[in-house]
C-alpha cells in the first residue's frame, strides 16, 4: 500500500484511521453501528455494496470489529461483432455497467479521422458514413483467422483487409499510413468498455472474464486473450456465449433443467444478456459467487494426424479443462523422428480439418517399426488454450507445443502494443491538458512564446500519429519544457505577487510575498512537500 491510512464506513458516517491514530479513537459516529468497512486506495462507488474481505481491526478502547476490506473488481465482457457490453457483479447479482454515452451497449467500432485522432464506439460509429475506409467494424470476423480463411468477409466490409508476410490478416488504415493487427483493433473496443467501467465503478479494472462464440477455434481464442492483454487487461478466462447466456439465465433458477441458447445476434438485437453471465463467471473467479461451478466444453473434437486420417483424442462437447493421452510409434524401420500435426475437426480425413500446429520429436533410437513407443498427451485448459506433448519412453526425450495459431500475436509484441498504446493515451492526455492551458494563458504571453507551444503540440501529435515510441517520448518532454516558459514569465512579470496569475484565495485579499515573508519573521521558504497517497 502507497498509504497506510483507511477509510471506515460506518453506516452513513465516516472516519478515517491511520497508522498515528492506533492509540486514539477518531470516529465521528456512534460504536453500536456496524459493520465498518475499511476500502483500501480508491473507494467503491456509486454502489452501496463493496465486494470484501473481512479483517479485524482494534479501534482504541481494546475492543475489535470486523472490518471488509474491498476486493478488485473482476468484469465479464461480451465482444461482439456489432456491439459490445462490460458487466459486474454487484450487490450479489450481475449488472450491465453503462458506458459514457448512457447506453448498455458500445457498437464494436473503432475509427481514424484523417487528423488523427482515434474514435471508438457510437462517435466512431457516427462518422461511418463519411469516412468508411478508416472505420473498422465486424473486425471480429477477422481475429485470430488467416487470409485465405477470410476471403468472402473481406469483400463484405468498407476498409481494406490485406496479407501480411506469414499470410495473416491485417487491416489497412490510410488515415495514418499503417496496417493494424485484428487484435489492436478489438484491444481498442476493450480499453473503452474497461475505461468506462472504471469511471462509473470509481476503481481501476485490471481482469476481466471474456466471451466468444461457440465455433472459435483455438486460434481464434488464443487471439482474443492477445487482444484483453493489448488493452492491457488480466484475461482471467474465455468462455463460450451460449455458456455465458446459460449463466445469466441460470443465476436465479436453481431447478435442475435443460435449457436451448439460441443466440439472435447483436446485428438485430441490442442484448446484453451474454456480458452478464460472463460477470456471473468472474463473480466466481473473485470469490463473490460460491454456488456455481462453471464447466465449459470443447466445440470441436481435437486430434493427431495419423497418416491420411485424424485420431481423435478429445471428442468435442467434453468438459473443460480436459486431458487424453495415446500410445504412437514409428511408421518404418530406422525411423527415428516423428512430426506431429494437431487437428480440430470432425472429418474423417486429416486434410478436411483445420491444423492447428505441429512439432517435431527426434532423437528416437532407430528401432523396427512398431517397437518404439511414445507417448502422447493433449490438455485444454478452461480457456480452450492446447498444449500437446510427445514422450519417447525408451530415452525420456521429450518435446512439447502450446498451440497458440500462427495468426496470434507473439507474447513479447502483444506486450509492445500494449506498451505503446499506453504511451499514446498519456501523450494525448498531456497535449490536450497543454492546449487547455495554451487557452487560458495564451493572451497573457507574448506571441513568440505561444507560437513555439503551438508548435511544439503539433509536433507531438504528429509523432502520435506515427513516431517511434522514443519519438513521442522526446516530443512529450519538450513540450513540457516549452509550456514550463509560461509560469517563469508570467511569475517574472513587474508585481507578480501571490495573487498576480488567478484570483485571491478564499477569505481575503492577496498578501504581497514582502507581507507574507515579514508575517513569518524570516526570508526563509519552505518547499510544499506532496505525497502521493494512491
Amino acid at each position: 500500500m502507497a498509504s497506510s491510512a483507511a477509510q471506515i464506513h460506518v453506516l452513513g458516517g465516516i472516519g478515517i484511521v491511520t497508522s498515528s491514530s492506533s492509540s486514539k479513537r477518531n470516529l465521528n459516529v456512534k460504536e453500536s453501528y456496524m459493520p465498518r468497512s475499511a476500502f483500501f486506495g480508491s473507494r467503491n462507488g456509486p454502489f452501496t455494496t463493496p465486494t470484501s474481505a473481512f479483517l479485524k481491526m482494534s479501534i482504541g478502547n481494546g475492543s475489535v470489529v470486523p472490518v471488509r476490506v474491498a476486493k478488485e473488481k473482476v468484469v465479464g465482457i461480451d465482444l461482439g461483432t456489432t456491439n459490445s457490453a462490460v458487466a459486474v457483479m454487484e450487490g450479489g447479482k450481475p449488472m450491465i455497467v453503462t458506458n459514457s454515452e448512457g447506453q448498455r451497449t458500445t457498437p464494436s467500432v473503432v475509427a481514424y479521422a484523417k487528423s488523427g485522432d482515434r474514435l471508438v464506439g457510437q462517435v466512431a460509429k457516427r462518422q461511418a458514413v463519411v469516412n468508411p475506409e478508416n472505420t473498422f467494424s465486424s473486425v471480429k470476423r477477422f481475429i485470430g483467422r488467416t487470409m485465405n480463411e477470410v476471403d468472402e468477409e473481406s469483400k463484405q466490409v468498407s476498409y481494406r483487409v490485406v496479407e501480411d508476410e506469414n499470410g495473416n490478416v491485417k487491416l489497412e488504415c490510410p488515415a495514418i499510413g499503417k496496417q493494424y493487427a485484428a487484435e489492436e483493433i478489438s484491444a481498442q473496443v476493450l480499453r473503452k468498455l474497461v475505461d468506462d467501467a472504471s469511471r462509473l465503478l470509481n476503481h481501476k479494472v485490471t481482469k476481466a472474464v471474456i466471451t466468444v462464440p461457440a465455433y472459435f477455434n483455438n486460434s481464434e481464442r488464443a487471439a482474443t486473450k492477445d487482444a484483453g492483454r493489448v488493452a492491457g487487461l488480466d484475461v482471467l478466462r474465455i468462455i463460450n456465449e451460449p455458456t455465458a447466456a446459460s449463466l445469466a439465465y441460470a443465476f436465479e433458477r436453481k431447478s435442475n433443467e435443460t435449457i436451448l441458447v439460441f443466440d439472435l445476434g447483436g446485428g438485430t438485437f441490442d442484448v446484453s444478456v451474454v456480458a452478464l453471465g460472463a460477470a456471473v463467471q468472474a463473480g466466481v473467479l473473485a470469490g463473490d459467487v460460491s454456488d456455481i461451478v462453471l464447466l465449459d466444453v470443447t466445440p470441436l473434437s481435437i486430434g493427431l494426424k495419423n497418416v491420411l486420417e485424424m485420431d481423435k483424442f478429445i471428442p468435442r462437447n467434453s468438459t473443460l479443462p480436459t486431458s487424453k493421452s495415446m500410445v504412437y510409434t514409428t511408421g518404418s524401420d530406422g525411423q527415428t523422428s516423428i512430426r506431429f500435426y494437431v487437428l480440430q475437426g470432425e472429418r474423417q480425413f486429416a486434410r478436411d480439418n483445420k491444423c492447428l500446429g505441429s512439432f517435431l520429436l527426434d532423437g528416437i533410437p532407430p528401432a523396427p517399426r512398431g517397437v518404439p513407443n511414445i507417448d502422447v498427451k493433449i490438455d485444454i485448459d478452461a480457456n480452450g488454450i492446447l498444449s500437446a506433448t510427445a514422450t519417447d519412453r525408451a530415452t525420456g526425450n521429450k518435446q512439447e507445443i502450446t498451440i497458440t495459431g500462427a495468426t496470434t500475436l507473439p507474447k513479447d509484441e502483444a506486450e509492445r502494443f500494449a506498451k505503446d498504446d499506453k504511451q499514446k493515451r498519456e501523450a494525448v492526455d498531456t497535449k490536450k491538458q497543454k492546449e487547455k492551458q495554451l487557452e487560458v494563458f495564451g493572451e497573457k504571453i507574448p506571441g513568440e512564446m505561444k507560437e513555439k507551444i503551438e508548435a511544439k503540440l503539433q509536433e507531438l501529435k504528429d509523432k502520435i500519429e506515427s513516431g517511434s515510441s522514443q519519438e513521442i517520448k522526446d516530443s512529450v518532454a519538450a513540450l513540457n519544457q516549452e509550456v514550463m516558459q509560461i509560469g517563469l514569465f508570467m511569475y517574472n512579470q513587474p508585481g507578480a505577487g501571490a495573487g498576480a496569475a488567478g484570483p485571491s484565495p478564499p477569505g481575503g485579499e492577496g498578501s504581497s510575498s514582502e507581507d507574507s515573508s515579514s508575517s513569518k519573521g524570516g526570508d526563509d521558504v519552505i518547499d510544499p512537500d506532496l505525497t502521493d497517497s494512491k
